[in-house]
């Protein structure tokens, strides 16, 4: 079977509302149609790409994530085109989002240029650009430093 992409991915958060609001922007930003909105989901999908939040069980409310953990490191959405990962890091900034690092170049893929910032919750997400096929090209050399780079913070 050859998928399709990832349908959706849920996240549980701890501060809910701060989350919701700061996932409502990002969304709307990205063009993103929320179809689901309640105290217990709060659901957008666009481009292909869904997004769910949902919060915490209180026995697990005074933890924060950790990117360490068992468990998700973080997400990365991909930017068409290399000036959109700039301007989502400009409407980053706008509302007051922590970034992790600005938009850079990075050894992952020929031209790769990522920002990575984190929500309310602390959990990390990047936007990236790779143009054309990127480590799908064929002169290609891997592997890259892929253990050196997946530790870097």
């Amino acid at each position: 079977m050859e998928m399709n992409g990832v349908a959706h991915i849920q996240l549980t958060v701890n501060e809910f509302a701060a989350c919701r609001d700061f996932y409502s922007r990002l969304f709307a930003w990205l063009e993103m149609r929320v179809i689901f909105d309640s105290d217990q989901v709060f659901y957008g999908v666009g481009s292909r790409t869904g997004i769910a939040i949902c919060p915490a069980d209180v026995q697990f409310r005074t933890e924060r994530f950790e990117q360490r953990r068992i468990g998700l490191h973080h997400f990365c959405l991909r930017a068409r085109r290399r000036e959109d990962v700039d301007a989502l890091h400009v409407f980053l900034g706008s509302i007051g989002a922590r970034i992790v690092h600005p938009p850079e170049e990075a050894s992952w893929a020929p031209g790769y240029y990522s920002v990575l910032f984190e929500d309310p919750d602390g959990i990390r997400i990047e936007a990236n650009h790779v143009p054309g096929k990127g480590n799908l090209t064929d002169d290609v050399v891997l592997p890259i430093d892929v253990e050196r780079l997946a530790r870097a913070p």
